[in-house]
């Protein structure tokens, strides 16, 4: 089995679980957080979700965009998104289905960090980025209590078969993101997500739940960014 394959079987097995309790506490700030940063640049603009998994952040964002697409290896993934009515194709984050310059934003959450060919994977980006068009892309940080958290607690079971470790993780720090980005993406600027959330479970605890998210909030876009557990690239293609 190839590994395209084996993070498909994975990602179709989550697929029925997925989107369990991501309406509330931790999932719900996560969420909150990627989907404002896109929303700004999504305004009837051409928009493509590399990773779109079951669709909810692409649920939030269609509305205000001129088009909104979402692409994912996993058929499991995709019928949860067709079932939210979203356009949404079967494809590879290292080889997407599109004409160069098709779109004014492309963005990707939590889906770059188990691509293989990341390089790869970032010029098809770019490739299918407009001259001026912005992309919004998340990568796993070394320089975060998530990474730490995630290290102390091993690997997870995922779905009714398989376990966090059957697919490939990438964590590369805010100097590694910027030499991962192709000559043609310019990057303007990150935003952390997750900065000060050691435990997800934290989010439960009644007021500190409300006070960790108020925080996230307000720090996402300052200096500590840079120690976001995910770390969100803004970049303009030139």
């Amino acid at each position: 089995m190839t590994q395209a394959e084996r993070s498909r079987a994975y990602y179709d097995d989550f697929a029925a679980t997925y989107d369990r309790g991501r309406d509330r506490g931790y999932h719900r700030v996560i969420d909150d957080l990627e989907a404002g940063i896109v929303l700004p640049y999504a305004r009837g603009a051409r928009v493509l979700e590399v990773g779109c998994g079951t669709g909810l952040i692409l649920e939030r964002i269609a509305p205000s965009a001129r088009q909104a697409r979402g692409i994912d290896l996993s058929p499991g993934m995709l019928a949860a998104a067709r079932r939210r009515g979203l356009d949404v194709l079967e494809g590879s984050a290292t080889d997407l289905p599109f004409a160069d310059g098709a779109f004014d934003v492309v963005y990707s959450f939590k889906v770059l960090a188990h691509v293989p060919d990341i390089r790869r994977a970032v010029s098809e980006v770019s490739r299918v980025l407009t001259p001026g068009g912005t992309a919004i892309l998340e990568f796993y940080n070394p320089w975060s209590l998530r990474y730490l958290a995630r290290r102390l607690a091993g690997s997870r079971r995922i779905g009714r078969a398989h376990h966090e470790a059957d697919i490939p993780t990438r964590w590369d720090s805010p100097s590694a993101v910027r030499g991962l980005l192709p000559e043609g993406l310019a990057l303007q600027r990150f935003v952390g997500v997750r900065v000060v959330t050691p435990a997800a479970s934290l989010h439960r605890v009644p007021g500190l739940g409300w006070a960790l998210g108020k925080l996230e909030a307000g720090l996402a876009e300052t200096q500590f960014a840079q120690f976001g557990g995910f770390l969100v690239a803004i970049a303009q293609k030139r």
